[in-house]
């Protein structure tokens, strides 16, 4: 893109060597930027039933903290990625990042379930300028012969944030109340910002060329939606992970119940099985380089079924292999269709990943919170058959994907 650049780089900026200091920092940097993040993002999904007790609402409006700020997210991610474009993507992440710890700490001090979805909706929006920018910040200050690595650093910092948000939650909420809970989380996402703000160096190559304006953005849009085989796999992200944070939205609540009585501090213990998509992200991106991406997908979603049936069975130990085999089928599934994109989509890279980004988001929003009625409806064997239908349309799209993915 023409226009001069925003440092005072020489024009052939070739991003920093790996080992040097300031890719060190740069990296240490987003690390703690994505725990910031998603501590945030998820530190109610472990703790909804103490919620929905304590403010008297069913298991659906309990999950509206979760889904309300995927929501946000969801709707942020294409205005924030503009917005780093007109200021700085260095700027712009430490806007986002200064106002989602804000209303983090505020979250906790909500009066009622209306003003705590609010304000994590509100949140949400903030947290998306994260998701939105930090890959593309990376990928202009590092060597591009160590992105990839450098981007694992990033996404390593982004799942244990999840994972943490949700196993500190949960004890401390147990011992107090959710509110504590809650600003424990939010407490130790404020201290990684502050980590973020001190390291992170400052942009060298970011080009600030002409913006293009919202209708640009759309032509874009349109223009890549002509592709099927990209709509197919942008609904890979809406599906299956609306599916899979339907799961773990309400198996708190189902294993609470008879027969297993589980206390919520180790239930949220099952958030260990994310990692089990650290393993299969990482097979995912070897089976698709041997075999394309059309196969690995399929099969995701007949792992994630396989799993799925699992968790119907009434003993704790079948529940959380099916748990660990279902989470590692997502990751394989979500790693697989997001690399797809990348190589399908020849212009307009950065909407295609942004409006995968916002359908992943979105899927997690509005089935999240549809897997509460249905929850309410007829249990944890409604939630199930609600993800299995997503699960398996997912597995049906994925046939869209064929010419897309051969390499």
């Amino acid at each position: 893109m023409p226009g001069s650049r925003s440092g005072d780089a020489p024009e052939d900026w070739r991003g920093h060597p790996r080992g040097s200091r300031e890719y060190r920092r740069l990296l240490v940097a987003l690390a703690f930027a994505g725990v910031a993040t998603f501590t945030q993002l998820y530190s109610t999904q472990g703790i909804l039933p103490l919620i929905a007790r304590d403010l008297s609402i069913d298991a659906a409006t309990a999950a509206l903290t979760v889904s309300g700020t995927t929501a946000g997210l969801a709707a942020a991610v294409l205005p924030w990625s503009w917005v780093a474009d007109r200021v700085g993507r260095l700027p712009a992440m430490r806007i986002a990042l200064a106002s989602a710890t804000a209303l983090g700490l505020l979250a906790p001090l909500s009066p009622d379930a209306g003003v705590l979805i609010g304000v994590r909706i509100v949140e949400g929006v903030a947290l998306g300028g994260l998701p939105a920018i930090a890959l593309t910040y990376l990928a202009e200050e590092v060597d591009r012969r160590h992105a990839a690595v450098a981007a694992a650093t990033y996404v390593a910092g982004t799942s244990l944030g999840g994972l943490l948000g949700r196993l500190i939650a949960a004890p401390v909420a147990e011992q107090s109340d959710w509110r504590v809970g809650v600003a424990t989380v939010a407490v130790i996402a404020a201290g990684a910002a502050a980590v973020f703000m001190v390291l992170a160096p400052r942009a060298r190559g970011f080009d600030r060329g002409p913006v293009g304006g919202v209708s640009h953005v759309a032509r874009t849009i349109v223009e890549l939606a002509r592709d099927r085989v990209l709509v197919a796999l942008w609904a890979q992200g809406l599906l299956l992970m609306g599916g899979f944070v339907t799961v773990y939205n309400y198996l708190a609540f189902h294993l609470e119940g008879e027969p297993f009585l589980l206390p919520p501090s180790l239930a949220s213990l099952l958030f260990t099985a994310y990692l089990a998509g650290t393993a299969s992200s990482r097979l995912a991106g070897a089976f698709a380089e041997r075999l394309g991406t059309r196969p690995v997908l399929i099969a995701s979603s007949g792992v994630m079924l396989a799993g799925l049936a699992l968790t119907l069975v009434e003993q704790l130990a079948v529940v959380i292999v099916g748990l660990v085999v279902l989470t590692a089928g997502f990751f394989a599934g979500h790693a697989s269709a997001s690399a797809a994109i990348g190589q399908r989509a020849a212009s307009g890279r950065a909407q295609a990943t942004s409006v995968y980004t916002l359908g992943y988001y979105a899927g997690s929003s509005l089935f999240g919170w549809l897997g509460g009625l249905a929850y309410l409806a007829g249990d944890w064997p409604a939630v199930v058959a609600l993800v299995a239908s997503l699960t398996t349309l997912a597995g049906v799209a994925a046939f869209g994907s064929a010419r897309a993915t051969h390499h």
